[in-house]
This record gives C-alpha cells, structure tokens and sequence, in this order.
C-alpha cells in the first residue's frame, strides 16, 4: 500500500508542462499522415496521367523513327513505376491511424529506411528510364537541322546534370531532415516520459 502511495505521489509531483497533451500527439501524427498521403496521391495521379499522354501520343500521332516509340515506351514507364512505388507505400501510411508512440518511431525510422532506398534505387531507376526516353524522343524531330540537334541535346543534359546533381540531393536532404526532425521530437517525448 506504500508503494501505491508513493506512486500517487509521483504522478500528482511530476512535471508535465513540457509534454504535449494526447490531442496534440493525435494532431502530429495525423499531420505527418495526411501530408503524406496527400503528396502520394498527387503523385501516383500525375505519373499515371503523365503516362496516359504519352501513350495517347503514340496512338494518335504516327511517328516515322522507331527512337520515338522507344522513347516514349521508356518515358511511360518511368511514369508506371513512379506510380507503382507510391501506391505500394501509401498502404503503411494509411494504416498509420491509430499508433503508440513508439510504434510511430518504429513508422518514421521505416519510412526513413524506404526513403534511402527510393533515393538510391527507384529514383534512379527512373530518371535513368525518363532521361534516355526523353531524349530519344526528341531525336526524330531535329536530325535534319545538326544546330539544333547540339542545341536540343545540350539543353536536354545540362538539364538532366542540374535535375541530377542539384534537384535530387536538394530534396532528398529536405525530406530526410524533416523525417529526422520528427522523429527527434518523437524520441524527446518518449525520453520525458521515461524520466518522469
């Protein structure tokens, strides 16, 4: 019965002011939740959009070089795949709605994990698919006119370098700083919780 005392005693001293209430723990996982799967959303429709245009293209506009088709065969699945990886993800994100703490750590740490690898394999997957699709594309529409073609494909690369070596790492760092962000509110939390 002493230890019971005790424990009233603790739990009526401990100082909670720094602590978030259980509504806005509700609101940061809901709002981490929601931007997500609205992000997804807006993805996996541009992407399959963007392939549908291309594959209209190919049915209604008869091209005279096989490149084009080729391209814009590539260029569609880049779209697909772009596609394919949101809507496989968008499944962990809806079942995020009601979770312990520590079970949205062990969310945010899996999506930081899922993160790297869309960064270093799927990513790249499909810029590489895109890029060769975009500029084989191209290639039927300006062979006749070389200063064009210099033009054209110089333009297409240095865009392609800035998308590469500038956008991709620019946004990747962005979004794994507000992942590490999160989480490290998460892990403040739980380490109050603990200490009190």
């Amino acid at each position: 019965m002493d230890n019971l005392d005790d424990l009233k005693t603790l739990w009526h001293t401990a100082n909670t002011g720094s602590l978030p209430t259980s509504k806005e723990m509700l609101k940061l996982i809901s709002a981490f939740r929601d931007q997500k799967l609205r992000n997804k959303r807006l993805m996996i429709i541009s992407a399959l959009l963007f392939s549908s245009l291309i594959i209209a293209v190919l049915f209604f506009v008869s091209f005279k070089e096989i490149t084009t088709y080729i391209g814009a065969g590539l260029m569609a699945v880049s779209g697909f795949l772009v596609a394919a990886s949101n809507i496989r993800s968008i499944k962990r994100f809806k079942q995020l709605d009601n979770c312990s703490n520590l079970e949205f750590i062990e969310f945010i740490e899996q999506t930081r994990l899922n993160q790297n690898y869309y960064y270093k394999k799927t990513m790249v997957s499909v810029i590489l698919l895109g890029s060769v699709g975009w500029l084989m594309y191209l290639y039927e529409f300006i062979p006749k006119y070389p200063i064009w073609l210099f033009a054209i494909y110089s333009a297409g690369m240095i865009y392609l370098a800035v998308l590469w070596f500038i956008i991709r790492p620019r946004s990747f760092k962005k979004n794994a700083a507000k992942l590490a962000a999160t989480r490290e509110k998460m892990d403040t939390i739980l380490q109050q919780l603990k200490n009190n």
